[in-house]
């Protein structure tokens, strides 16, 4: 059966919790509300008060006590119930959480729930992208499935790991797309990008919601014989080079594509490791396919002229391809 993207986060939240009562969740309206997006709709009344907590607003504080609870043992899995707000919890994360292991080398198996991007006209403060200001942090893991199948099975293997783990979930996929998850325990290894779509024209490598419009791409380009190959990276830190190398070196020819915006993006550092790592095996210049480098306007027509799409990544590959 077919579920939602929301419906895989349900689902792995839920069967966490009931298969270790180490695991505990904290956020902002997340239990007599359901959560701002209703991902943790029932999770009171099954798992009671003491495990789903009502945390005040307040996100340095809330992902601090997080932190502390995984340092006794415990599983915490932090809401950000926008991930704009993050910002908030900054010197935790990425001061506290990411250093702690390499300073006592004690585990911080905590989770960040990071629900993120655009699409639906929420405007600056409720649609960005910050996955890159913690890129750049060594001591953090960084996911961001594209699918309910990868959704559910991040989100386990993300809650069962010894290191911090922010998840970013995209806003859009909630309810828009569906798919087929496995039975029983599935677990998707961190740090493991997959071949959505095999192709041998270009390599489009992609998360999150753009990697649904890189697929849409794809179809869009077959009748013109240009065969996308669409690589999902699931994981964005640490990053899986060796799957995109194998694409890039098949394809000659790359593009990055996030709804991040492109200056300062994970798409240049992805850039400048083919460019180091792949050079001759490329018959083109890498390309990327982001946002300009403006906050996310709140006006419908603006977000859709702002956010790429399938069609701004179609011409983009027309001109790679023709290169």
């Amino acid at each position: 059966m077919e579920i939602t993207y929301l419906e895989a986060i349900h689902q792995a939240l839920w069967e966490e919790m009931d298969r270790d009562e180490r695991v505990f969740m904290l956020g902002e309206d997340i239990g007599v509300y359901g959560g701002a997006f209703k991902v943790t709709k029932g999770f009171l009344d099954k798992f009671g008060p003491e495990r789903v907590i009502d945390t005040p607003l307040s996100e340095s504080a809330f992902v601090g006590a997080g932190i502390g609870a995984a340092l006794m043992g415990m599983r915490p899995v932090v809401e950000m119930q926008f991930s704009d707000f993050i910002a908030c919890a900054f010197d935790q994360i990425v001061n506290m959480a990411a250093k702690h292991h390499y300073r006592l080398g004690e585990p911080v198996p905590l989770v960040i729930r990071a629900p993120y991007g655009g699409g639906l006209h929420a405007g600056p403060f409720h649609s960005q992208c910050p996955e890159a200001w913690f890129f750049h942090v060594a001591g953090l893991k960084l996911v961001a499935p594209s699918s309910p199948a990868d959704a559910k099975g991040l989100l386990k293997a993300a809650i069962r790991d010894p290191n911090p783990v922010i998840y970013f979930e995209h806003k859009y996929l909630y309810r828009h797309i569906k798919g087929e998850v496995p039975d029983g325990d599935h677990i998707v290894p961190i740090g493991q990008a997959e071949v959505k779509r095999s192709g041998s024209t270009i390599s489009v490598i992609a998360y999150g919601a753009m990697l649904q419009h890189s697929l849409a791409a794809a179809e869009q380009l077959m009748p013109e014989g240009i065969d996308l190959e669409v690589v999902d990276l699931r994981t964005l830190q640490p990053l899986d080079m060796a799957t995109i190398a194998t694409s890039v070196k098949k394809t000659g020819r790359a593009m990055v594509v996030h709804e991040a915006p492109k200056t300062g993006g994970i798409g240049g550092e992805i850039a400048a490791r083919i460019a180091e790592e792949l050079f001759h095996a490329l018959d083109a210049p890498i390309v990327r396919v982001a946002p300009p480098h403006t906050p996310v306007p709140f006006s419908p027509v603006l977000e859709a002229a702002y956010l790429p799409n399938a069609e701004t990544i179609a011409r983009k590959a027309r001109e790679l391809a023709g290169f």
